[in-house]
């Protein structure tokens, strides 16, 4: 039998900031205190990028604390300044989707596809994905905007999600999936700052292309040859 050959083009599973929208769950102090799966400021700028390439997309963004008042602390400054406008929703219930409210402003998003990271992996991540899973939704697991009280644990529960049907991205590879293509322009200086702040290696090396081919070095140039 002849091998079926598609028509080419994107594959449906692919994020779009028109079918995915983002919950951060709990990124506190007092969480924070007790992930030992990342360095502390690793997962900050993990997350604080995750953050800034929704906010590029225009990508419908939902903040969830516990017992912020009362146990845990604000939620990350670094997020905060990103949607100053945005008043995290406060609960008291380890599993988010528990609280009517988070999950009713998720659903007035009307997307299918929740990308979403929480402190800590094995608790708030977990329990929120898997109930999102069966209320229907395709869930996408950032496992470096996320962390657990030890390695194991964050590990486990990444299996015990993927197992359920969770997929596990992280943040870098949501921004490039929202932007896809570098022709792209109404968003591409957006997404190279975000990548030149918070992506590390990648970063480094978009400034030392700006600086050995000067500014106009962009992705978005075709290799037209002599």
């Amino acid at each position: 039998m002849a091998p079926i050959i598609g028509k080419g083009g994107p594959s449906q599973r692919l994020l779009t900031p028109q079918n995915s929208m983002l919950l951060l769950i709990d990124h506190q102090p007092q969480m924070a205190f007790a992930a030992h799966s990342i360095d502390v400021q690793l997962l900050v700028n993990n997350v604080t990028g995750l953050a800034k390439s929704a906010r590029i997309f225009r990508v419908p963004t939902v903040l969830t604390t516990v017992a912020a008042k009362s146990f845990s602390g604000p939620i990350f400054s670094n997020v905060q300044e990103v949607f100053p406008e945005y008043n995290p929703i406060d609960r008291t219930t380890m599993n988010s989707w528990e609280d009517p409210k988070v999950v009713e402003a998720v659903k007035q998003t009307d997307r299918k596809k929740l990308v979403m990271a929480a402190l800590w992996t094995e608790v708030c991540l977990a329990t929120a994905a898997l109930s999102a899973l069966d209320d229907g939704f395709e869930v996408y697991i950032v496992t470096d905007a996320s962390a657990g009280v030890t390695m194991e644990a964050h590990e486990m529960a990444i299996q015990r999600m993927v197992q359920a049907g969770a997929v596990p991205v992280t943040w870098l590879q949501v921004l490039l999936e929202w932007q896809r293509d570098w022709a792209r322009q109404e968003t591409y200086n957006a997404v190279m700052s975000v990548a030149k702040e918070h992506a590390g290696g990648y970063g480094l090396g978009i400034n030392y292309a700006k600086a050995m081919l000067g500014e106009h070095a962009s992705e978005a140039q075709k290799d037209l040859g002599k």
